[in-house]
């Protein structure tokens, strides 16, 4: 079972590829929602004011995708699909990739667009760092104050991530494990009597 993934932690530099007088700026950004998109669209925006194009793609997500790529007016499928194909070949995730393209008065042709934008986001990703993170499943653990120790022992033993923890007499833990121990986890917790575990939607 897969259950690691690769991703930026932080935004590329700035990198600038030339075609024929086109000036095509390039960054990628790391993301977990599509509002963040925007965002970023519009700082582009108003940094670059006198371009024409700002061309796309994203994807979000480790088991359900989701992903767009939009050629911003270009003729289609000539930015937006190019850009997403280098997401594909880079194998990443929650990411965000944007050339912008300043016209340089010679016009580039379909073949020489796709290449262009597949170029310039290819620069972007690598001068990223790219990581490897792992895909955890988060539970809520619910028990009495009386059960603390068994709870805290399997939590030890089994290395899980503590992400929120209420200690009152009745006790709540927020855990995280990685997706190929889940199942193990669920068993050890089931198994106790009075120790309730569920996934944290």
């Amino acid at each position: 079972m897969k259950d690691t993934y690769k991703t930026i932690t932080s935004p590329s530099e700035e990198i600038l590829f030339k075609e024929k007088n086109s000036k095509f700026y390039g960054y990628a950004f790391p993301i977990t929602t599509e509002e963040e998109v925007k965002t970023h669209l519009e700082i582009l925006r108003k940094q670059h004011f006198g371009a024409v194009h700002f061309c796309y793609a994203f994807q979000i997500g480790t088991d359900k995708i989701q992903f767009r790529a939009n050629d911003d007016g270009e003729p289609s499928n000539t930015a937006g699909v190019p850009i997403y194909g280098q997401i594909q070949s880079f194998s990443v995730t929650n990411i965000l990739i944007v050339v912008v393209r300043y016209f340089g008065g010679t016009k580039l042709g379909v073949g020489g667009l796709i290449s262009a934008y597949r170029t310039c986001a290819q620069m972007a990703l690598e001068v990223s760092e790219i990581v490897e993170k792992t895909i955890n499943i988060h539970y809520l653990i619910s028990f009495d104050y009386k059960n603390m120790n068994k709870v805290m022992r399997v939590i030890k033993e089994k290395n899980l991530e503590i992400i929120f923890q209420k200690m009152e007499i009745s006790c709540e833990i927020e855990i995280a494990t990685r997706k190929k121990n889940a199942e193990t986890v669920i068993n050890i917790f089931n198994s106790f009597y009075e120790i309730e575990i569920k996934l944290k939607d």
